[in-house]
């Protein structure tokens, strides 16, 4: 088992291993005191793992409740977040008790804002079962929920207790919900590492202990710099401005780590042609996401994906913040009026 410290506001632990989800009780009894937990998650991985999650809870002697609700993008609002809250308060949750998120990102987005709100903020623990999840999302204490007008516009800053990564759980992933998550790892070597890059040639999955340990030692370093995302913490937005357009215009048909994959694609071609990026940095970014099985193109126009960007967190008045790579491992933040936005776009598409 590896351990990846984080030192955030809350500092805690990542715990990286094969087999972890049946020691998950014990491990979790190392960092609270056991109490009473909820292990929220979702229809699909209740069915796989839930069990086994909640077994390992008791026998360390947490009394244990569960919340599953429907998984999918399409739950992840408002509506989804105030039954798991009603649900809390049912059940007299306190704030000497705590959540536990068992599941992808939406599951850890959602749970990880419940915590925050639920009395003001409780504790939470993380334990990712998506590639994606592991070395991302779980990490560095950015929750939400989306909103009618896009992506995460709702949302808190909590940290977790505690993460706990048990990759065997990535064994019952379909094989494009795990090309979701090497969009995200993919990212991390292009926005600051290029030797990582270039070790990820020798296939993600045939190396999937060091990429998540990587992955989360890198965002680890990135969350302790800037952990309310004002300066540096913005290079991870990479590819995901225009990404959750993307998201947006097919209406969440394209998922996540696609998205995230065209998007890098476009702003990459962009830069290529402004003259910031040498080409053959394109074509090595196009050559490995195909290479883990994620597009590198999209149905959609630089006016329409332009409008849906609009709505982005990242916009600050007539500006938005684009995350443009100057070469791998050289991305650098990109200040663009709104009014520039789709010519911007037009240039990657």
């Amino acid at each position: 088992m590896r351990t990846v410290k984080v030192n955030a506001s809350t500092p805690y632990d990542i715990l990286i291993g094969n087999g972890l989800l049946d020691k998950c009780g014990e491990l979790c009894a190392k960092v609270i005191k056991p109490c009473k937990v909820c292990i929220i998650t979702d229809d699909t991985v209740a069915a796989l793992y839930l069990e086994r999650a909640e077994r390992s809870m008791q026998n360390a002697g947490f009394l244990v409740k569960s919340y599953p609700f429907p998984h999918g993008e399409r739950n992840k609002n408002m509506d989804t977040i105030v039954r798991i809250l009603e649900f809390l308060a049912e059940q007299r949750f306190t704030r000497t008790d705590c959540l536990v998120a068992l599941g992808g990102g939406v599951v850890g987005d959602m749970c990880g804002f419940a915590a925050a709100i639920y009395l003001r903020g409780i504790k939470f623990i993380q334990i990712p079962t998506t590639l994606l999840a592991a070395v991302d999302s779980s990490v560095g204490g950015k929750t939400g929920v989306d909103l009618k007008a896009g992506k995460n516009l709702a949302g808190a800053f909590h940290q977790p207790s505690l993460v706990i990564c048990d990759y065997s759980t990535l064994d019952t992933l379909p094989p494009e919900t795990f090309a979701d998550g090497c969009a995200e790892v993919i990212k991390y070597g292009v926005i600051n590492d290029r030797p990582f890059f270039e070790r990820l040639a020798g296939g993600i999955r045939a190396q999937i202990e060091d990429v998540i340990a990587e992955c989360v030692t890198n965002k680890s370093r990135v969350v302790e710099e800037d952990e309310f995302e004002n300066g540096t913490r913005q290079l991870l937005n990479l590819g995901h401005t225009i990404g959750h357009a993307i998201e947006a215009c097919s209406d969440l048909t394209v998922s996540h780590g696609s998205a995230v994959a065209i998007g890098m694609v476009i702003v990459t071609r962009a830069a290529v042609r402004l003259g910031l990026c040498p080409e053959e940095d394109l074509d090595a970014l196009v050559d490995m996401l195909k290479r883990e099985s994620l597009p590198i193109s999209c149905e959609f126009n630089a006016a329409q994906l332009a409008v849906a960007a609009t709505a982005d967190k990242k916009r600050k008045g007539d500006y938005i913040t684009l995350v443009v790579p100057y070469s791998i491992g050289d991305t650098r933040l990109y200040k663009l009026p709104i009014s520039h936005l789709a010519e911007f776009i037009r240039k990657g598409l």
